[in-house]
């Protein structure tokens, strides 16, 4: 996480003075809003337009790869800043699939003379709107994968409940029910899989099309994949990375592409000038 945003948030209850918030729009640079949270987890809530946060450079500048303690003397920046955000765009690391977050800011000195004042009080209802908002999806199942699910010569297993929640209803009275599934990833891109209900006892399996989902993703045995259906009923498919939920950690690629010193050197000069400025949340 490139900067640290403490969402405990408060919310003015004046327009944005700033021309840069006017002019700012939310967006998801193509991200399925809905699939981008199922893979952050549940726990992950992110400002809105208009909201307050804040914003901590010493945070930032530890997950520079290069920092050092001399460093942090090096900005001329107070502990904390309260920051009207302007935008916040959604996206998924090409390599990794890892979801991430580009949160535009704009230091707002007129809000922290009022929090200082106290005239500023927290606001819940943004949370429990997010929060309702995300428990709608209850077509979705996530399933850590076992040694047979990333076997060359295996497919993956879904559990009954789960296929029949998320997936088109099969033909039980074929002798071999099948059907052939359509699912997109958080890039957009189309994956294909042969959905069967055979064995004994039968159980429903993916197979044609899922060992090649496994070896483009590079997935092991640990990580998690979730499917889920939409409001629009299109299938979307997920995938939450072993590494990161048993060690917190980020991608090596991730990390480089988004961390550096010039980025904090960037956001430095943007306060000075009273410009909008971004960074990246890593859930």
């Amino acid at each position: 996480m490139v900067g640290l945003i403490d969402l405990n948030k408060t919310k003015d209850d004046e327009n944005p003075s700033s021309g840069s918030l006017a002019s700012a729009s939310a967006s998801a640079s193509g991200v399925s809003s809905e699939l981008w949270h199922a893979c952050a987890g549940p726990l992950i809530f992110l400002p809105k337009r208009g909201s307050v946060v804040v914003y901590f450079p010493q945070g930032h500048l530890e997950h520079v790869s290069d920092f050092s303690a001399a460093a942090s003397t090096a900005y001329d920046l107070p502990p904390h800043l309260f920051c009207r955000v302007a935008d916040v765009k959604l996206h998924a690391d090409a390599a990794s699939d890892e979801v991430y977050a580009q949160v535009s800011l704009v230091h707002d000195e007129l809000i922290e003379q009022k929090v200082r004042k106290g005239k500023i009080k927290e606001d819940g209802d943004e949370e429990s709107v997010e929060v309702a908002a995300k428990s709608s999806t209850t077509h979705m199942f996530c399933k850590t994968l076992t040694a047979s699910d990333t076997s060359t010569y295996g497919g993956f297993s879904v559990p009954r409940r789960a296929a029949e929640d998320c997936f088109p209803p099969l033909d039980y009275m074929q002798q071999r029910p099948s059907q052939q599934l359509v699912a997109k990833d958080l890039h957009g891109v189309e994956w294909k899989f042969r959905h069967i209900y055979r064995g004994q006892p039968r159980r429903h399996l993916l197979t044609t099309g899922w060992s090649a989902f496994v070896n483009k993703k590079k997935l092991v045995s640990g990580d998690a994949v979730l499917f889920l259906r939409g409001e629009d009923g299109e299938l979307k498919i997920g995938i939450r990375r072993a590494a990161q939920v048993k060690n917190g950690a980020t991608f090596p690629s991730f990390c480089n592409q988004h961390s550096s010193t010039s980025s904090v050197t960037e956001v430095v000069d943007a306060i000075a000038r009273k410009r909008a400025f971004s960074i990246s949340y890593n859930p």
